[in-house]
C-alpha cells in the first residue's frame, strides 16, 4: 500500500485572479493596507504582553506612495515584519482552498469576483494591477531583512535586503491597463472609501497647515505655514468608543463625517454596542424621511475590523431598517471570498434580531421620555416603523407601545388609546369597532367634516404602505376594521341598530333610479338609493374600500393579481330622504330635471376630486347661467 500528496497545479494563478477579479481589481489596496494593518496590530499585542522584548512599539503608521514617472505604487507598514521563513510560508505556500471548484467556474468562463478571503488571496490581489510585486520586509526579531519579488508566474526570487528599520514595504510595479491607480485622486478615492476609519494612521503624502500669526504680526502679513503629513483617516471613530464618553454634538459630528453632503441633521442616533453571543458595535441614524420607500436605502456601511466592505448590508439589518444612515462593524459577521457579499447563517440572523430589538427599544425610550418631542417627528419617521410592524412580527408586538395614529386635527394616540377613545361612538351594530381614515386631508374635507359632525374620530394615515398595515391589524386584532372616510355614507360604513326610514316608495325610487341612469353615461358609476338622514348630502361618491385598498396595495407590491390596472369604479350614493332629490323626482320638465342632475352629480364629483378639464369648464358655465 502506497500513499502520497496530491499536488494542486497553480500555474494559471496569477492570469484567473487578474481574469476574475477584474471588475474589483480597486479592493487589491484595502487588501494591502488590511494586511499592513494586521501587522501593526500584532505587533501592539505582542508589546502590550511582552513577548517582543526589547521592541519599542512608538506610534506606528502605514504609508501610502504614488510613484508615476516609475509606474510604482509603495505600501509601508511598522508593523511585525516577517522572517525569510515566514516569508515562505505567509506569501509562498499558497493557501488553495475549493479549487476544484475554482478551477470548474475558470473552464466555464464563469466571471467569480469574489475569490479574496475565502481562498486566502488577500496579498495575491496585487497582481491584479501589478505585473511584478516585490516585498522588502525586516522581522521585529533580530533577523536578516528579506527581499521577495515575483513577476506574475509561480516563480519567485528570495534573497536578503539591506533594510534596517522592523516593519513591510511592498511595492507594486503597476502594468500598463491599470495606469489609473498612479493617478493621486484614483488613490485618494480608495483610501477615503475602504480605509477612513482603519485603525492605524495612514499618510498619503503631505498637505499645507496654516499656523497662527506671531505675536506681534501686522494684520496684512500672511500667515506662516508648514508642511505636514496628510494622514488621510480617523483611527479613533465614534462607534469603537462607549456611549457614555460621547455626547450629542459627537454624533452630529461623526454623522457630518460620514455623510459630508448631507447638510440637514439626523433626527436621533441609536448606539449599537454588543459582545456576546457575538461582537457587534455601530451607530445607527435616523434622518428625515419620505415616503419613498427605495430612494433612501443603501446608506448603512458595513465595516469589518473599521475596514470598509459594502453599502449593502441586507440580511444584517432588517430591510425596514436599510433606509437608516449609519455604520454596522462586526468581526462576526461571515463573509465570502471578497468579504462583499454576506451569507446567510445563524450568527446573521441573530444580529438581525439584536438590530431589531435595539431600535425598538431606543424608539420606546424616546417615546416615554419625551411623548410632544416624539410626536414632532412621527412624520419623518412614521415609513420605517410602518414598514417593521407589516415585516417584522417582533417588532409589531414592540411598536404597539409607541406606534402612533394622527388625527386629521393634529391629536396623535398609540392604539391603545385610540380604541379607548372610539370604542363607544364608532362601534357598529355588530360589535365591531370601525377605524375611520382619510388619506388627503383637502381632498377628502366634506366627509372629514361630516363625520366630525356625528362625533366621530377621523385618522390621517397617508404614507404609501398604510392599505398593507390596515390589513395586518384587522387581521391580529379582534372586531376591528378600517374604512376611509369616503368610502360610504357613514351610516353604511359604522351601521348601527336604528335603521333610517326611505320617504319614497319602491315605485318612486325605480323612477328616479332610472332618470339618473339615463343621464349618467359614464359607465365606471354605480347609482345606489339610501335612505339617510334628511340633513346629510343629497348626492355622495364613494370609492368602495376593499377595490380601492386592493388597488392601492397591487401598486406598492402587494394585494390581489391585477387589482392594480383595475378601471376607477364608484357608487354614486343617493339620499333619498333629501329635499333636492324629492325636487328632482318630481320636476315635470324633462330639460330642468336632466339640469339639476347634472349640477347635482357634478357638485359630488367636484368634493371628491373628479372633475377635471372640459367637464369642469362646462360645470362652471352652468353654474353662472343657473345663478342669473
Amino acid at each position: 500500500m502506497a500513499t502520497g500528496k496530491i499536488n494542486v497545479s497553480v500555474e494559471n494563478i496569477f492570469p484567473l485572479i487578474k481574469k476574475f477579479l477584474y471588475s474589483d481589481h480597486e479592493i487589491f489596496l484595502r487588501e494591502l493596507i488590511s494586511n499592513a494593518t494586521d501587522a501593526t496590530l500584532k505587533l501592539k499585542h505582542l508589546t502590550s504582553i511582552g513577548e517582543a522584548k526589547g521592541v519599542e512599539y512608538g506610534e506606528p503608521q502605514i504609508e501610502v506612495k504614488v510613484d508615476k514617472k516609475g509606474k510604482k505604487i509603495h505600501v509601508i507598514d511598522q508593523g511585525i515584519g516577517m522572517t525569510e521563513e515566514e516569508v515562505k510560508k505567509y506569501i509562498n505556500e499558497l493557501a488553495f482552498s475549493g479549487a476544484e471548484e475554482f478551477l470548474n467556474k475558470y473552464e466555464d468562463g464563469a466571471k467569480d469576483t469574489g475569490i479574496i478571503g475565502h481562498f486566502g488571496l488577500g496579498f495575491y490581489s496585487s497582481f491584479m494591477v501589478a505585473e511584478k510585486v516585490e516585498i522588502i520586509t525586516k522581522s521585529f526579531k533580530d533577523e536578516p531583512a528579506v527581499h521577495w519579488s515575483c513577476d506574475g508566474s509561480p516563480k519567485f526570487t528570495i534573497k536578503k535586503a539591506k533594510k534596517e528599520d522592523r516593519g513591510t514595504e511592498i511595492i507594486l510595479h503597476v502594468a500598463d491597463d491599470s495606469k489609473e491607480f498612479l493617478e493621486e485622486g484614483r488613490i485618494t478615492g480608495l483610501l477615503q472609501k475602504y480605509n477612513k476609519f482603519m485603525p492605524i494612521p495612514i499618510k498619503f503624502g503631505t498637505k499645507t497647515e496654516t499656523l497662527p500669526k506671531p505675536e506681534g504680526a501686522k494684520e496684512e502679513d500672511p500667515a506662516p505655514t508648514k508642511e505636514v503629513d496628510n494622514i488621510i483617516n480617523n483611527p479613533n471613530p465614534a462607534w469603537t468608543k462607549q456611549p457614555s464618553d460621547l455626547k450629542d454634538e459627537d454624533y452630529k459630528s461623526f454623522y457630518r463625517e460620514l455623510y459630508p453632503m448631507q447638510f440637514e441633521e439626523p433626527l436621533f442616533n441609536i448606539h449599537l454596542n454588543v459582545d456576546y453571543p457575538f461582537n457587534l458595535t455601530g451607530i445607527l441614524y435616523f434622518p428625515k424621511l419620505t415616503n419613498d420607500l427605495n430612494i433612501q436605502k443603501d446608506r448603512i456601511q458595513l465595516y469589518q475590523n473599521q475596514v470598509f466592505v459594502t453599502d449593502n448590508v441586507e440580511g444584517i439589518v432588517p430591510e425596514f431598517l436599510t433606509m437608516l444612515r449609519g455604520v454596522i462593524d462586526s468581526p462576526d459577521i461571515p463573509l465570502n471570498v471578497s468579504r462583499s457579499y454576506l451569507q446567510a447563517d445563524g450568527a446573521v440572523k441573530k444580529i438581525s434580531s439584536y438590530i431589531t430589538r435595539k431600535v425598538a427599544d431606543k424608539l420606546n425610550s424616546l417615546f416615554k421620555n419625551n411623548r410632544e418631542d416624539f410626536e414632532k417627528k412621527w412624520n419623518d419617521i412614521k415609513i420605517v416603523i410602518e414598514y417593521g410592524m407589516l415585516s417584522e412580527d417582533k417588532f409589531f408586538e414592540k411598536a404597539e407601545k409607541f406606534a402612533l395614529y394622527p388625527t386629521v386635527d393634529g391629536n396623535y394616540f398609540t392604539f391603545e388609546e385610540l380604541t379607548e377613545k372610539i370604542k363607544d361612538s364608532q362601534t357598529d351594530k355588530d360589535e365591531k369597532m370601525v377605524v375611520l381614515y382619510a388619506s388627503d386631508k383637502e381632498a377628502q374635507h366634506s366627509y372629514i367634516e361630516a363625520a366630525k359632525a356625528k362625533g366621530y374620530e377621523v385618522l390621517l394615515l397617508d404614507s404609501p404602505i398604510i392599505g398593507h398595515l390596515m390589513q395586518k391589524l384587522e387581521t391580529s386584532k379582534d372586531k376591528i376594521s378600517f374604512a376611509r372616510v369616503d368610502a360610504d355614507h357613514l351610516d353604511n360604513l359604522i351601521k348601527k341598530d336604528d335603521t333610517t326610514i326611505s320617504k319614497l316608495s319602491d315605485e318612486e325610487k325605480e323612477k328616479l333610479k332610472t332618470s339618473l341612469e339615463e343621464i349618467i353615461e359614464d359607465k365606471k358609476y354605480t347609482v345606489q338609493l339610501e335612505a339617510m338622514d334628511s340633513n346629510a348630502s343629497p348626492f355622495i361618491i364613494t370609492e368602495p374600500e376593499f377595490m380601492r385598498r386592493m388597488k392601492e396595495m397591487q401598486q406598492t407590491g402587494g394585494g390581489m393579481f391585477g387589482m392594480g390596472n383595475m378601471p376607477e369604479m364608484y357608487n354614486l350614493i343617493v339620499n333619498t330622504n333629501h329635499e333636492l332629490v324629492g325636487e328632482i323626482l318630481n320636476t315635470k320638465t324633462a330639460k330642468k330635471r336632466e339640469r339639476l342632475i347634472n349640477q347635482s352629480i357634478d357638485l359630488a364629483r367636484l368634493s371628491k376630486g373628479l372633475l377635471k378639464g372640459e367637464e369642469l369648464t362646462e360645470f362652471i358655465k352652468r353654474s353662472y347661467e343657473m345663478v342669473k
